[in-house]
């Protein structure tokens, strides 16, 4: 499954889409000098300029205290020319991340992490929805793998990926299984799976012997070794799965792809082209 020729055409969608919006802005913050970190912000910058979205770039010392941090998100709250705000996770560890995250504004939270994003992807009724899960979905979908009814396992129960995605997934009508680091006996679950979304973050978790034959495999996982970027996937699931997101080339363009099209669809909320709940 190819994301990056699929990244490339909702890169195209959103600066066509973006032109009669008027200037939209993204704003970034990052704090401290992870280096990863650097590396996916100044990617965001680099695709926002693209698409003709104006990148905003906020890189603060390592030593930032939370309220100068709060003071900005306030000051990006209330400025115009901003149409998204993205806190660079992880914040170091005297910031407290989910007070920083709340204090986003609702209609701003491009990256889907506040509890209103949350609450209103629970409800069935969508506004941001993280990216990454969002590609996900959006890779399904024009593969043309059928959701309603198939049988989806989700490894992961994270709040960035793993949730989101179940919750896209019950929505397409799929029965979803979520499967974490209690479940027991993983691969017994796993080779149920007409679907499976592996985003736990452990390099090679999911082995042949675990995947069900012919069935679609996500590898959502990005994990630096030695070797290089390797998925959560051992590599030899390709000789079983029907469908097979690589790492990388996979999953990862679509998680900035779709934040562009978050902060498009921020653009219609504030310009009340769409309705905010």
């Amino acid at each position: 499954m190819d994301g990056k020729a699929l990244a490339a055409r909702v890169r195209a969608e959103v600066a066509e889409e973006a032109r009669p919006l008027g200037p939209i802005g993204l704003a970034t913050v990052l704090v401290g000098g992870d280096p990863a970190s650097a590396i996916y912000v100044r990617r965001k910058h680099e695709a926002c300029r693209e698409v003709g979205i104006e990148p905003f770039d906020h890189h603060l010392p390592e030593e930032t205290s939370e309220a100068d941090l709060l003071a900005l998100v306030a000051r990006l709250n209330a400025d115009p020319a901003v149409t998204g705000i993205l806190v660079q996770l992880p914040l170091p560890a005297h910031i407290d991340e989910g007070r920083v995250l709340r204090a986003v504004a609702p209609i701003k939270d491009v990256d889907g992490f506040h509890p209103s994003s949350a609450g209103q992807l629970y409800l069935g009724e969508p506004t941001f929805v993280p990216a990454t899960p969002l590609g996900v979905l959006e890779l399904l979908r024009a593969y043309d793998v059928e959701l309603a009814g198939a049988h989806t396992v989700v490894i992961g129960r994270s709040a960035i990926v793993g949730k989101p995605a179940a919750h896209l997934l019950l929505q397409a009508n799929a029965t979803v299984t979520i499967c974490h680091s209690r479940t027991r006996d993983l691969g017994a679950v796993t080779r149920q799976a007409d679907i499976l979304v592996a985003a736990v973050g452990r390099a090679g978790i999911v082995t042949a012997a675990m995947v069900k034959p012919g069935a679609t495999v996500i590898d959502v996982g990005i994990n630096r070794t030695a070797a290089g970027l390797v998925g959560d996937v051992d590599p030899g699931v390709v000789e079983v799965a029907g469908l097979l997101t690589p790492v990388p080339g996979g999953v990862g363009p679509m998680t900035i792809a779709l934040l562009l099209r978050n902060t498009l669809r921020a653009r219609r909320y504030q310009a009340g082209l769409l309705p905010f709940p």
